[in-house]
């Protein structure tokens, strides 16, 4: 079955969370495309999705150090490996994790499967550092869900940079990631 695009959010309601993720775009004035499909929750389960929007989802990771003192966001193109050797050396951490559910309910609002840049709206309190691999920065658009993961959301990657991140106080960290062993 193909997915239909639509521009905006939908008119009827939706749960508070995606609620909020659509409020918060539509006060900056953020202008995206939108597919409403069943639950992604790997990359795989993508590929339909990216077709639509005309974009590649984005890889986002939640991780933290072994202590649980330091948390990251990381973006990365969905199509390219993650290797937790590659980043720790970059981030001169000893050793990272995918951080626990709880974590990232607590500091992002959001549940596993369904993490997304847009989890930042909540993190009023900085705790989480965002992480971007440098092949994204230079992509025309961004691919992420609005805090759900039955929906799936395309827009600008600089309003991202120049509108999103600044209202949300998260400043990127650019990282270079090859997939490599």
């Amino acid at each position: 079955m193909e997915l239909q695009v639509f521009h905006g959010r939908p008119e009827e309601a939706r749960t508070p969370r995606e609620d909020a993720a659509y409020d918060y775009l539509d006060k900056l004035g953020i202008a995206y495309r939108r597919v409403d499909h069943a639950a992604a929750e790997t990359m795989e389960a993508c590929a339909e999705i990216d077709r639509a929007l005309g974009v590649t989802m984005c890889k986002n990771l939640f991780l933290c150090n072994r202590q649980r003192t330091d948390f990251y966001l990381l973006l990365m193109p969905g199509d390219k490996p993650f290797r937790t050797k590659e980043l720790s050396g970059q981030l001169g951490v000893a050793r990272l994790s995918f951080g626990p559910a709880e974590d990232m309910e607590a500091m992002l609002g959001l549940l596993p499967g369904s993490v997304s840049v847009l989890g930042l709206i909540n993190d009023t309190e900085g705790r989480v550092r965002l992480l971007i691999d440098k092949e994204l920065m230079d992509a025309a658009e961004i691919g992420c869900h609005p805090l759900v993961n039955t929906s799936s959301l395309a827009f600008s990657t600089r309003e991202l940079l120049e509108k999103v991140l600044p209202a949300t106080g998260h400043i990127p960290a650019v990282v270079e990631l090859t997939g490599g062993e």
